[in-house]
């Protein structure tokens, strides 16, 4: 089983869909796993939550725990099961619950900007 590692982001995240800022941030979170890319967890609190909607979309993961989905709707596009968070993560994965991770393929940029 690979090991969780997670580093707060210096800098300001920003993720852009349809041409709209739909979350900033300047408390991300790197979370490396093994030998998959890292990924970005941005806190729920910073997005534009009117923008998501919850689908019905889960996955399991054994290191995290189970994972919800959202849409993205914005702009007259929408971008379906989009972004995932962990609401209940395992203890491994505390740092991150609640937060909300992108798939950088189905939003038009996850940006970090530093400072």
């Amino acid at each position: 089983m690979s090991v969780l590692s997670f580093e707060p982001v210096t800098g300001t995240v920003r993720v852009v869909f349809a041409g709209e800022v739909v979350l900033e941030t300047r408390n991300a979170v790197r979370l490396k796993e093994g030998g998959l890319p890292p990924v970005l967890y941005l806190p729920r609190e910073d997005a534009r939550m009117e923008c998501f909607r919850r689908t019905t979309h889960k996955t399991h993961c054994p290191r995290k725990g189970d994972a919800a989905y959202y849409s993205i709707e914005a702009g007259g596009r929408t971008a379906e099961n989009a972004v995932w968070t962990y609401e209940d993560a395992y203890p491994a994965a505390a740092e991150i619950e609640g937060h909300l991770a992108f798939y950088p393929s189905r939003v038009d940029a996850i940006e970090e900007i530093t400072p």
